[in-house]
C-alpha cells in the first residue's frame, strides 16, 4: 500500500530540516560556480617566498609595497660676510670697553667702572628682551633694569665683596617679574612660557655685576683683564673665521662653523697666556687656565644664542629687531664669562 503522506509533504520536511549531503553536486543538477578560496596551487604560490627575479632584470616587487619619497636635503643657511664682520667688531669694542673700564677701578673709586657696567647691562636688557620677546616685554625690561641698578649698588656699597647681595637682587627681580605677569590677565596664560625668559634676562644683568665685585678682590683687576681679553679675542676670532671659513658647518640652519668656535677658544687662551707673563701675580700657566675657561664659555654661549635664534625661526616665530638679534650673542658671551672669571679667580688665585 502507498503511504498516507503525499510527496509534497516529504519534500517540505527535507527543505525545513535538510541533512548535509555529499560533497559532490546533487544528482541531476549541474555543478554551481565555486565561491571558495583559490585552488591549492594558487595558495602555494601566495604562501611561498618572494618571486624569482626575471632573467636579465630586477626582481619583482610585491604589489603592496609603497614607494617612500626620499627626504629632501636641507640647504644650509647662507653666511653673510658683512654681518659676521660687524658682529666681530661689536664683540671687540665691547671687550675693549670693559677692560679699559676695569682699569679705572681702584680702592674707593668703583663708580666709573659701575657706570660702564650699567651701560652694558642696558644693552643686554634691550637686546635680549627684543630678541626673546617675553609676554610682558615692557614689564620684564623695567624690572631687569631695576635689578641691574640694585646689583651694581650692592656690589659697590657692600661691606664684604661677595655674591650674596647679587643673589638676593636676582631672586627678588625674578619673583617680581613673575608676580607682575600673573597680575595681568592677558599674560597670565603665557606665564609659564615667560619664566625661562625672565630668569635668563635677570641672571644675565646680575652676572655683569660680578665684575664690580671682582674688582674689589686682590688681583681681581688683573683677572678681569686676562679673562675679558681672552673672551673678547675668542668671540672676535670666531666671528671673523665664520666670515671667511664657516667650515665644517655645525648645523645647516645655523651660519656658524666649528673652525671658528675651536680656533677662537684656542687663540683666546694663547692671548691670556701671553698676558700672564707680563701681569703681576700671574704666570703663563695660571693665566692660560682661567683664559681657557672664560674663552670657551664665551664662544659656547654665543653659539647657543645662534641655535636658539634658528629654533625660533624654524618654529614659525617672526624675526625680531635686526640689531638686537645680532647683539645678543656677544652680550651673552660676556655675561656668562663674567661669573666664570670670578669663580676661577676665587678658586685658583
Amino acid at each position: 500500500m502507498f503511504p498516507s503522506t503525499s510527496p509534497e509533504t516529504g519534500n517540505d520536511r527535507w527543505a525545513d530540516n535538510a541533512h548535509p549531503g555529499p560533497g559532490g553536486p546533487s544528482r541531476g543538477y549541474p555543478p554551481g560556480p565555486r565561491t571558495g578560496p583559490a585552488d591549492d596551487g594558487e595558495q602555494r604560490r601566495e604562501r611561498g617566498g618572494p618571486r624569482r627575479a626575471r632573467k636579465g632584470g630586477a626582481p619583482r616587487r610585491p604589489d603592496d609595497e609603497v614607494d617612500e619619497p626620499d627626504e629632501e636635503p636641507v640647504e644650509p643657511v647662507e653666511v653673510r660676510r658683512p654681518l659676521s664682520l660687524t658682529v666681530a667688531g661689536f664683540a671687540a669694542l665691547l671687550g675693549v670697553g670693559l677692560v679699559l673700564g676695569a682699569q679705572t677701578a681702584g680702592p674707593g673709586h668703583r663708580l666709573p667702572f659701575a657706570f660702564i657696567v650699567f651701560g652694558v647691562q642696558l644693552l643686554f636688557v634691550l637686546a635680549w628682551t627684543m630678541a626673546m620677546r617675553p609676554p610682558a616685554l615692557l614689564l620684564v625690561a623695567v624690572i631687569s633694569v631695576a635689578v641691574a641698578a640694585t646689583a651694581d649698588v650692592a656690589a659697590v656699597q657692600s661691606d664684604i665683596a661677595g655674591l650674596a647681595p647679587l643673589g638676593y637682587a636676582a631672586a627678588g627681580g625674578f619673583v617680581l617679574g613673575v608676580l607682575g605677569q600673573l597680575v595681568r590677565r592677558v599674560d597670565r596664560v603665557r606665564v609659564t612660557d615667560s619664566l625661562g625668559t625672565t630668569l635668563l634676562i635677570v641672571v644675565g644683568v646680575v652676572a655683569f655685576a660680578t665684575l664690580i665685585t671682582l674688582s674689589r678682590i686682590p688681583a681681581g683687576t688683573q683677572a678681569i683683564t686676562v679673562c675679558l681679553v681672552a673672551s673678547g679675542v675668542a668671540l672676535t676670532v670666531a666671528r671673523l673665521t665664520d666670515a671667511f671659513l664657516p667650515w665644517p658647518r655645525l648645523a645647516p640652519q645655523v651660519p656658524r662653523g666649528a673652525a671658528g668656535v675651536v680656533g677662537g677658544a684656542m687663540i683666546g687662551t694663547l692671548t691670556s697666556a701671553v698676558l700672564g707673563s707680563y701681569l703681576v701675580g700671574f704666570t703663563p700657566t695660571s693665566a692660560a687656565l682661567i683664559g681657557l675657561v672664560t674663552a670657551a664659555t664665551a664662544v659656547l654661549a654665543d653659539l647657543a644664542v645662534g641655535y636658539a635664534e634658528a629654533g625660533r625661526l624654524m618654529a614659525g616665530e617672526p624675526p625680531t629687531m635686526w640689531i638686537a638679534r645680532h647683539m645678543q650673542g656677544p652680550l651673552g658671551g660676556f655675561a656668562l664669562a663674567a661669573p666664570a672669571a670670578y669663580a676661577m679667580c676665587v678658586l685658583f688665585l
